[in-house]
């Protein structure tokens, strides 16, 4: 591995970084000090080396047999929040909560990002979005550095938004964005924040080991995610329509609150919770021939025959999940 100034560690468990607590091993688990130390470490990185860029964890499954894979985790050095004007920029680690109020503070509304759950990075590279916005609606550009160790600044076009997706290449790790909306009273935006939240709490298991929304709504959307009236139809409808609401395997269970979100009851491992996964898709399209497509990202190998899954055991306090419904 190349020298870096900052923390790299190798077969370290992924378990406890995730917000579901399941994952084996990463071969290495990088997390730079700043911008020159990550550009430098991929810059010495062997091509041949497969990275893969993490945030919180907050939208991932990752396997009982852990990633083949040098997984890079930024932090500190990558969660200012600097506002100038309409514009926003905040770190690739910056919680989207955050850069929500403290957007709504200068009187810039970015209120969709406040129930969104994970990262400034996580929210780019999915198109995330709430409550009928998206990040690709208040996108003004992204920096990024590539899998040579390149910085590059993106813009709309090379990232290619869509209904939770874009076109970042393979490696490249976005480091920071910037954003813009509309100006508002910052007591009215703080007002709608609050009201979102209480929105969420009511609906949805805020207080359980989820990660959001499990799967995508089904098609009908424009390729920035905005719904089309005729065909909007819901994940949690057609889940509910198959019967799984409640559906359990092992400690994995589709919550009876949201039956689109996926919950560790508890000792929960990632074969339970993808296998749960895929018995709804599997009764919902028998039920309903509508193909769900996941919304959780499922990385890493199985577990080997014979070895018992890891799972996140310690006690913790469970993180509440900020998405939108």
């Amino acid at each position: 591995m190349p020298k870096t100034r900052g923390r790299l560690t190798p077969q370290r468990s992924l378990a406890d970084l995730t917000w579901l607590r399941v994952g084996g091993p990463a071969d290495w688990l990088f997390q730079p000090a700043d911008e020159a130390d990550l550009a430098a470490f991929l810059a010495d990185l062997d091509p041949s080396i497969p990275v893969f860029p993490m945030g919180v964890g907050s939208n991932l499954i990752v396997r009982d047999g852990g990633l083949r894979a040098v997984v890079i985790r930024l932090g500190r050095g990558f969660n200012a929040i600097e506002i100038d004007g309409r514009e926003v920029t905040a770190g690739a680690a910056a919680l989207d909560a955050h850069v929500a109020r403290r957007a709504a503070e200068a009187g810039i509304d970015l209120t969709f990002l406040r129930t969104i759950p994970g990262a400034i990075g996580g929210a780019l590279r999915m198109n995330a979005g709430c409550y009928g916005t998206y990040t690709a609606d208040a996108f003004v550009s992204a920096r990024a550095v590539t899998r040579r160790g390149e910085i590059v600044t993106l813009s709309a076009e090379d990232l290619n938004f869509r209904y939770r997706q874009t076109d970042l290449p393979e490696g490249w790790v976005l480091i920071s964005g910037t954003f813009t909306g509309p100006e508002c009273d910052p007591e009215a935006l703080a007002a709608k924040m609050d009201a979102q939240i209480e929105k969420r709490d009511e609906t949805q298991p805020t207080k359980e080991r989820t990660a959001g929304s499990t799967f995508r709504n089904p098609a009908g959307y424009s390729s920035t995610g905005q719904a089309d009236d005729v065909h909007d139809l819901k994940a949690w409808k057609v889940i509910d329509e198959a019967g799984m609401r409640g559906a359990r395997r092992g400690g994995a269970q589709m919550s009876p609150m949201h039956s689109n979100f996926l919950v560790n009851t508890g000792g929960a491992t990632a074969a339970d919770l993808e296998g749960l996964g895929e018995d709804v898709r599997k009764k919902v399209f028998q039920t309903s021939a509508i193909e769900l497509e996941w919304e959780i990202m499922r990385v890493g190998e199985p577990a080997p025959a014979g070895q018992a899954p890891a799972t996140d055991t310690k006690k913790r306090p469970v993180k509440q999940n900020l998405k939108g419904s």
